[in-house]
């Protein structure tokens, strides 16, 4: 047993979880972690408090598409734990209690009925020659620059045009949002303190701002956009508030860049380092859909997700009391040896079951079908514009995050 100076074990499945949730290395490679807490501890009740991590693929999926789960407010008057940090205090602010992302049935079933019909198969497949065209347009610069930081050149502007157009945000005003996206997407993070929250809500709070604005502009000039959808369907009998419209918009439009600019990233760099699957990708474009599923489940954009017991529960056999946390860890779901043949290593071949990048359950991505379509269009036409694709960096820098897991820079030469 490896033990720290005051004797505490460093292998203990505790401290792995505070490892993985709290430390730059840990969120650096957090699959290093994974594999020793499905090796040690796969079902882990924490000692900080009424919380289960979970690692394994068949639990995971288990609790997120159980309905005794669901979304609730954490405990204000909860003591502090070393790993969530000081509990925060309860908000009422529209934008969180009236997302998707914190609802449970039956306002989650309403509220996601109205909006899925912004995201019809028909509707998402109608935008494949749009983000093929705005690819190109992307990769055009890229080309004239010939070295870049990728993220800034491809996988942030790409991203946020495709989601601009479906939402109807203006060429304009788009680059305003990465930096609003990023400081209200930190909130996320395990171990967070009232300061980054703090700052999360103000960026909000400019994001709310704007899309009231966006509202009142599209009822007077509807356009074909997903506002002009929510605004027809707030006309209907079962109808959305303006608040919901707002906290759905701020959603779809900071999700459906921030993750995909993420898939972007961690997959080429991951194609990069593996110049064997690369060079089969090349000769063989028809393993696109596979490899952009080979690239979510190997380098997830979101790493985890949570649950809460609303009611006495169980996993097989296990008691999870009403207002017990689990905390499903997507990313070692996503390489569980009982599902996945050779988990660990990067190969582009189909693979089943489903990967867990997107959830399950009632809370899947809804944006799902429009992230793998890009995902197919930016490899496949970066490897038919450019034969020669350099990594510049020896080690690129993840970003110090978990939940939504990334890249700070990858600094490419093309030719």
């Amino acid at each position: 047993m490896t033990t720290d100076a005051t004797g505490g074990d460093l292998t203990s499945p505790d401290h792995l979880l505070m490892e993985l949730m709290l430390t730059p290395e840990g969120r650096r490679d957090p699959h290093r972690i994974y594999r020793q807490l499905r090796e040690r501890a796969p079902r882990h009740k924490s000692d900080f408090g009424p919380l289960w991590i979970l690692t394994r693929y068949e639990d995971c999926r288990t609790i997120l598409r159980d309905n005794r789960f669901g979304k609730a407010d954490p405990d204000p008057d909860a003591s502090p734990n070393p790993v969530f940090g000081a509990p925060r205090r309860r908000r009422t602010d529209v934008r969180l209690t009236k997302s998707l992302l914190n609802l449970n049935p039956p306002d989650h079933t309403r509220l996601r009925g109205l909006v899925s019909r912004g995201f019809t198969p028909k509707r998402v497949d109608a935008l494949r020659p749009a983000v093929g065209a705005m690819c190109d347009a992307v990769l055009d610069e890229l080309a004239a620059a010939g070295e870049a930081d990728v993220l800034d050149a491809l996988a942030f502007p790409l991203p946020v045009r495709v989601i601009g157009e479906l939402v109807g945000v203006p060429p304009a005003d788009r680059d305003r949002f990465r930096p609003l996206v990023r400081t209200a997407a930190a909130a996320l993070e395990p171990g967070t303190g009232d300061d980054v929250v703090d700052a999360a809500l103000e960026a909000m709070d400019e994001m709310t701002d704007y899309f009231r604005s966006h509202i009142a502009l599209r009822r007077s000039e509807p356009a074909d956009d997903l506002t002009s959808v929510l605004i027809a369907a707030q006309e209907d009998e079962d109808r959305l508030t303006e608040d919901e419209m707002i906290a759905t918009l701020i959603l779809i439009f900071a999700a459906g860049f921030e993750t995909t600019t993420n898939l972007i990233g961690n997959g080429l760099v991951t194609l990069l380092r593996h110049p064997d699957e690369l060079a089969r990708l090349r000769s063989d474009r028809s393993l696109l859909p596979a490899a952009v599923e080979e690239i979510l489940r190997f380098e997830s954009p979101v790493q985890l997700d949570a649950r809460t017991a609303l009611e006495d529960a169980d996993l097989d056999g296990i008691a999870m009391p009403a207002g017990t946390m689990a905390i499903t860890l997507l990313g070692a779901a996503n390489r569980d040896p009982d599902v996945f043949d050779d988990p660990e290593t990067f190969r582009i071949v189909p693979r089943e079951p489903h990967v867990m990048s997107f959830a399950s359950g009632i809370h899947y991505c809804l944006g799902a079908s429009l992230a793998r379509l890009e995902g197919q269009e930016v490899f496949g036409r970066l490897l038919d514009r450019f034969e020669h694709i350099e990594l510049l960096d020896d080690e690129p820098a993840w970003r110090n995050s978990l939940v939504l897991r990334g890249l700070d820079h990858l600094n490419v030469r093309v030719s």
